[in-house]
């Protein structure tokens, strides 16, 4: 993904069509000059709809289109013409996109599977026809209903990545050379926080031509469900994955106290992250050899299994995948 691709946060005003007028008319020919009522009911005005597609990956389509506007309803006619409705957008979206009203931030929808459709801004009901008036006190109604006006409303649309293992860790954690080693996937790796700004998505190849989705989350730091560092953009990538695998360097000072920061950065922004199935991986282990990785085994208090991996060397990757691929299907 090319950052200046990647666009996972748009803000667009959304204005539905406006339903067209019914008809007040009566049926007239040459040999009946004093017909009933006939007149039809207008159309309805186009709606604004969001449709899920799993080969758009980014909401950058939408980035240059601030305004979206539906075409009104035409007017009822006679001989209990209906008028046409106005013509639907629809807008394709990523899957794992939530849309949102920009005032109150009340969350409308989320759309998660492929060709899933929701109505982002309903058009306006058409007017009914003076046909539908009439009655046996009333033959002959002179008036119709005029059309339902649309909505002009702002709304926010925001991404939130769709994968099975979200890799959580702190900048330079080795999340990006994990991806690149285990899929087809080439992430920017560079020895310098902060080298991934936009969530990479890889394919991994399990046993029997099975597979799973990882995505590399750019790296959260402390406070950044404050908003620190782009935490909050960051975060809410990581609640749409089934397993989190937290990744922690082994040359870090306090492993432990580490992984413990980063479950707390997640139980800050949604206590519901913290229910999720988790793995650490501890990274790096290339740097150092096993007599150290047994020493430092007893320290690591966490509560959740860990296994010691190199993407260099591709130490422990297979135990790795087969642990998640297990903890997956749980």
């Amino acid at each position: 993904m090319a950052e200046q691709n990647f666009v996972d946060y748009v803000k667009i005003c959304c204005r539905s069509g406006a339903g067209g007028a019914g008809s007040s008319h009566f049926y007239r020919d040459k040999l009946n000059s004093m017909g009933g009522p006939d007149g039809g009911d207008g159309g309805r005005g186009g709606h604004i709809i969001l449709k899920g597609n799993s080969n758009v990956w980014t909401l950058l389509a939408l980035k240059y289109q601030k305004h979206v506007i539906a075409t009104p309803g035409v007017n009822g006619s006679g001989n209990n013409s209906t008028g046409a409705d106005g013509k639907d957008i629809i807008l394709e979206v990523p899957l794992g996109t939530v849309a949102r009203d920009f005032e109150t931030g009340r969350i409308d929808f989320e759309i998660t599977n492929q060709n899933e459709t929701k109505i982002l801004a309903r058009g306006g009901r058409g007017g009914m026809g003076n046909a539908n008036f009439k009655s046996s006190t009333r033959q002959t109604p002179d008036y119709a209903q005029p059309g339902e006006s649309g909505t002009e409303v702002w709304k926010v649309l925001e991404l939130k990545v769709l994968a099975d293992v979200g890799l959580v860790g702190f900048p330079n954690a080795g999340k990006s050379s994990l991806l690149a080693s285990i899929t087809a996937a080439k992430p920017e790796i560079a020895n310098y926080p902060f080298t991934t700004l936009v969530p990479n998505l890889g394919i991994v190849k399990y046993r029997d031509h099975r597979s799973f989705v990882m995505a590399d989350i750019p790296g959260i730091i402390e406070h950044a469900h404050l908003g620190k560092g782009l935490g909050l953009r960051f975060l809410r990538h990581i609640e749409r994955n089934a397993v989190l695998l937290f990744m922690v360097p082994i040359d870090t000072a306090d492993i432990s106290k580490e992984y413990h920061i980063l479950l707390n950065e997640l139980k800050m922004y949604n206590p519901d992250l913290v229910d999720k199935p988790k793995i650490l991986a501890i990274t790096k282990c290339d740097i150092t050899d096993e007599e150290y990785l047994d020493l430092i085994k007893p320290e690591i208090k966490v509560d959740i299994p860990f296994y010691f991996i190199s993407s260099a060397s591709q130490k422990g990757l297979t135990e790795l995948k087969d642990a998640l691929w297990k903890m997956m299907n749980e």
